[in-house]
């Protein structure tokens, strides 16, 4: 079984019937006890990063979570999902405030978009790859998948990326390391594309 967290900020439906069509045995949940009966998590997420680590902690799912991804359970993040990996985010309402905190699994920051191209960034664009990646298997370099966002991962580690999108600046899309793996983009609407990566995180469950 694979768990989609319900923490009050994904398009939950969207994903889980996208799982649902290659295959899955997808479940959501809203009790941390239930991510240690899963083998594998997905977090989505659409909307403010601090709100989101703020729902993840009333929820009691932050310890849970970093201990399932300690012990190797398979996780993909999806847009969202995939920020609040990171030490912290520029995103905050007021300059006076401190930058909110991610889960810190990657060292990095999440930075807004400079000015520039229209922000937020919404629509299709092209995923070119830096390295191989078990998510990607069988997609082509250069495929479009579709975006939804406003700010963009920037890792300290040049190696847990394994793709770049261009959008102004060149931004990391997709990171992995061991057994986590997230994407900037929303597979669930990304047509034959999206859900054959999503086909390719079932197979990283099952292996």
């Amino acid at each position: 079984m694979i768990a989609l967290i319900d923490y009050g900020m994904g398009n939950l439906r969207s994903v889980q019937k996208a799982f649902e069509h290659v295959g899955c045995d997808v479940r959501v949940v809203d009790e941390p006890a239930t991510l240690n009966d899963a083998a594998g998590i997905v977090l989505p997420g659409v909307g403010a990063f601090a709100k989101a680590m703020e729902n993840l902690e009333r929820g009691g799912f932050v310890e849970p979570l970093l201990d399932q991804i300690q012990k190797g359970k398979p996780y993909l993040g999806i847009c969202l999902g995939l920020q609040i990996l990171l030490d912290e985010s520029e995103e905050r309402f007021g300059d006076d405030r401190p930058f909110p905190k991610g889960l810190g699994v990657i060292s990095g920051k999440v930075r807004r978009f400079p000015p520039g191209p229209k922000v937020p960034q919404i629509g299709w664009n092209q995923v070119e790859f830096t390295r191989s990646s078990r998510l990607f298997q069988g997609v082509r370099d250069g495929e479009y998948t579709y975006f939804v966002h406003s700010y963009f991962a920037d890792p300290v580690e040049d190696a847990v990326v394994c793709a770049e999108t261009e959008y102004g600046v060149r931004f990391a899309s997709s990171l992995e390391r061991e057994n986590v793996m997230a994407v900037q983009f929303h597979p669930e609407k990304s047509s034959r594309v999206g859900l054959h990566i999503l086909s390719n995180f079932k197979k990283v469950v099952a292996a």
